[in-house]
């Protein structure tokens, strides 16, 4: 069944890469459709996601859209009972909180400093780029001065959601130097069996 799987997304989106870099730490066989700007405002795009946006995982009939809900889709369907997504209340909220983080201040922060620099303005101030980055960097360094992995001491869902846009945000502008636990948090995920990289060009 996991030859089915299809993800539609661009290489260098970091919610693209976070679905990627799972299934390859699951070891999943799957084909990647690019689908740029344009692709996403065809008919056909619109029918697998409405919202015209990436990334798209089709599992057969199955089509899911929003990086994250695709990232508990997996875990639950193809690492069902790993550490991956814990089955504890505290530890599911815990990957939960890291989530609803890469949604907001990481994506908000390092994520729209990182598109502002890359591909334009996008409309946000970039000294509210710059703040919700340093809450996010803050937030994520005394957290890590206590554990190894964000919610915890082994990888979960919670590290692969934050991942690209904390390990790419220096290409916005935004200093990785006074973040010493981030930094050695991101030599742990890219030392994880099976990690691939977004690339930087």
């Amino acid at each position: 069944m996991t030859s089915s799987l299809i993800l539609h997304g661009t290489a260098l989106s970091g919610h693209t890469h976070r679905v990627e870099l799972f299934l390859n730490l699951l070891g999943l066989p799957y084909r990647r459709i690019d689908a740029p700007a344009p692709v996403r405002k065809t008919a056909e795009f619109l029918g697998l996601n409405p919202l015209g946006q990436i990334p798209v995982l089709q599992d057969g009939e199955l089509v899911l859209s929003d990086s994250n809900a695709i990232l508990v889709y997996l875990a639950k369907r193809y690492a069902p009972g790993s550490a991956w997504l814990p089955e504890d209340p505290a530890g599911a909220a815990r990957v939960q909180r890291w989530l609803s983080l890469a949604a907001g201040e990481i994506a908000f922060g390092p994520a729209k400093a990182r598109v502002s620099a890359r591909f334009g303005d996008t409309g946000m101030p970039p000294e509210l780029m710059q703040r919700l980055a340093s809450l996010a960097l803050g937030f994520m360094e005394s957290s890590l001065e206590r554990q190894a992995f964000l919610a915890g001491e082994h990888p979960t869902l919670a590290d692969l959601a934050c991942y690209a846009y904390v390990a790419h945000a220096p290409e916005g502008g935004i200093a990785l130097a006074p973040y010493p636990q981030v930094r050695a948090w991101i030599a742990r995920v890219q030392a994880l069996p099976g990690f691939v990289a977004m690339p930087e060009h």
